[in-house]
């Protein structure tokens, strides 16, 4: 079962995720940051992943703890789901266009964290969201899941198309990666023979 259930609690944060690989698309989302709440939900849908995830984070500051504290742990549930690694596709990527927009993103489940990041957002908020936020997600889950991400928005006029594209993106990278290859079942995508 690649299950994993994460709690992490700080000053800032506390966060409970729950997450199952092989879902059908179904999500609770609690952050306190409705807009976030938004792209985690093209996470699960895009992505076929269960995810359950209840954050109470000192908003009232302002969403950056909250956010980055949420890719932290989500990045820590996937590790814990994906376990050794055997019989992993590993890589995954996607093109996904939404009206004027485009994004691209490709995923390594390395066992190397690395984040090449590069969205030129037309407009610093989408609402209330800060757009610098998104990278921040990004950072704290690479780091903490042990996987290469590459972002790229390859164009797009409306910031919330562009941010949505590169989630969706992400979900359709993340959902390739993590599959089950049936001709590679027991071993380690790797000529090291680890990840």
């Amino acid at each position: 079962m690649r299950q994993a259930e994460v709690t992490r609690n700080t000053l800032e944060t506390k966060i409970t995720v729950r997450i199952d690989l092989d879902g059908t698309g179904q999500g609770k989302l609690d952050t306190g940051v409705p807009f976030f709440d938004h792209m985690l939900d093209q996470i699960v849908r895009h992505g076929l992943i269960d995810l359950d995830i209840h954050c109470e984070g000192d908003t009232h500051i302002d969403d950056h703890h909250t956010v980055e504290d949420v890719g932290i742990t989500l990045g820590q549930a996937f590790a814990k789901a994906l376990g050794d690694k055997k019989g992993l596709r590993r890589y995954g990527h996607a093109y996904v266009p939404l009206d004027e927009a485009l994004s691209r993103v490709v995923v390594d489940f390395s066992g190397r964290p690395g984040l090449h990041y590069f969205i030129n957002f037309t407009r610093a908020r989408i609402g209330n969201f800060d757009v610098d936020l998104a990278r921040e997600f990004f950072q704290g889950f690479v780091n903490h899941a042990g996987v290469t991400v590459h972002i790229d928005n390859l164009r797009g006029d409306n910031a919330h198309h562009q941010c949505e594209t590169v989630f969706k993106a992400f979900a359709r990278a993340l959902r390739m990666a993590a599959e089950r290859d049936e001709r590679a079942a027991g071993t380690i995508p790797s000529t090291k023979g680890a990840l």
